[in-house]
């Protein structure tokens, strides 16, 4: 599960890391979306899943957690920290740029927790009404 939450932490360190440095961390990222779909299909399989259900729920898992796990919560995270760092840059400008950065950071860390619910709630939602409702039909 904490693998699932590499990409926000390496966004949150994005404004004091080298690009490359937070790359990995989608990388680390979409290993846990890989393994998580991976298992899922093969709990289908074992279940007596036949090779339809099995393909409709790796296609819920991987869609469920590239956007629940990855693509939402880093983009979220990208501009909860790029705004505070705007935000400190424009109200704050005596503060020196290295704690504005790690201020920056900080937001970004303790903003996790706060999204992680909405953004699953939201990408349920979502995949009740897309997704999973044509492939019951």
């Amino acid at each position: 599960m904490v693998a699932g939450y590499s990409n926000e932490v390496g966004e949150s360190f994005r404004p004091v890391v080298p690009v490359k440095v937070v790359r990995a961390t989608y990388g680390v990222a979409f290993a846990y979306v890989l393994a998580d779909t991976a298992d899922k299909s093969w709990k289908m399989y074992k279940k007596g899943g036949g090779p339809k259900k099995v393909l409709l729920e790796t296609g819920d898992a991987l869609i469920w957690q590239t956007l629940a796990s990855v693509a939402i919560p880093g983009l979220v995270i990208n501009r909860i920290c790029h705004y505070t760092l705007r935000y400190l840059e424009k109200k704050a400008p005596k503060i020196p740029h290295t704690p504005r950065k790690m201020a920056a950071v900080a937001v970004g860390l303790v903003s996790i927790p706060a999204i992680v619910y909405p953004i699953d709630l939201g990408v349920t939602l979502l995949m009740n009404a897309t997704y999973r409702k044509w492939y019951h039909t």
